[in-house]
């Protein structure tokens, strides 16, 4: 695919309208090889991940946007995180075989959390909303609609070799054309799943808006990376205690972690994790003679 793995905005000139489309292929490939996914499960990760993308580029902060389905039907747990470097994961949990292609039918009733962690003055800002409407891009909708009361339409779609999504949103203030946005919106609802999944960028923009002035930016590379490390493991452990870890050597012979999100497995032995303890202790300070 052209565009894949890249991010790329565009302005409507003279208008306060945005756009961006987002195409993922080795990314969403990372991810969602990471388990054994059956494809209606891992074609939702892959809209999930293009989701979370595209939100995270209508803000400006130094951190992670992370969107999260929490429900009871087959797809009962789903999250995607974008951070502010592009950096992809996600993962979801499944419980049984979904029959059937609606919203309803594949997560049954749940929510939609959207979640932003400002790493810069350790902000957190969430919003939740019920998982509700014919589609993910229509459930998404409705949240900035309910939370942050953008006129914004999405359109999220995967198959099983990539993910695709084209966000338009009318940003905050007096609109000079006030029908514009309409006839925008119009225009959007036009475009089909396999035109999104096959075209370039340049080549849904002319499909889509050849009559518009559009500005397009420079494309922007998204890649698959987990956040997860061994000295954060490490960091984990100091925070459960010496004798707690101990105890799990005792009982268990080494301490295994593994990340959810990428499925790296981190194992310690009874002397590693001696010397992450032995290594954390504080010297004692020396009194002062007399």
């Amino acid at each position: 695919m052209k565009d894949a793995d890249t991010l790329q905005r565009f302005l409507f000139e003279n208008s306060n309208i945005r756009g961006t489309f987002i195409h993922l292929q080795a990314s969403y490939l990372a991810a969602r090889d990471r388990f054994e996914y059956p494809d209606a499960v891992a074609q939702q990760l892959g809209q999930t991940l293009a989701a979370s993308t595209l939100l995270g580029s209508t803000i400006k902060f130094n951190g992670a946007l992370i969107v999260q389905i929490q429900s009871d039907g087959p797809i009962n747990m789903l999250v995607a995180q974008c951070d502010d470097q592009r950096h992809i994961r996600g993962l979801a949990r499944w419980q049984r075989e979904i029959e059937g292609n609606s919203l309803q039918d594949i997560y049954g009733h749940g929510r939609i959390t959207i979640t932003i962690n400002n790493d810069k003055n350790d902000e957190r800002y969430q919003g939740v909303v019920g998982l509700e409407g014919a589609t993910l891009s229509a459930a998404i909708e409705r949240y900035f609609s309910q939370s942050e009361q953008l006129k914004t339409r999405l359109w999220l779609y995967a198959d099983q070799q990539q993910a695709v999504g084209l966000l338009l949103q009318q940003l905050p203030g007096e609109a000079a054309d006030k029908d514009f946005w309409h006839h925008i919106e119009i225009l959007g609802d036009t475009i089909t799943r396999g035109e999104l999944l096959q075209l370039s960028t340049q080549e849904i923009l002319h499909r889509l808006f050849y009559e518009e002035d559009i500005r397009l930016f420079e494309p922007e590379p998204v890649s698959f990376r987990c956040s997860c490390s061994r000295e954060k493991i490490v960091t984990m452990l100091r925070g459960l205690g010496l004798e707690e870890s101990r105890s799990i050597i005792e009982e268990q012979g080494k301490i295994e972690v593994g990340c959810e999100f990428c499925n790296q497995q981190y194992t310690f032995d009874r002397i590693d994790t001696e010397e992450i303890f032995a290594s954390h202790v504080t010297p004692p300070t020396p009194e002062t003679p007399q």
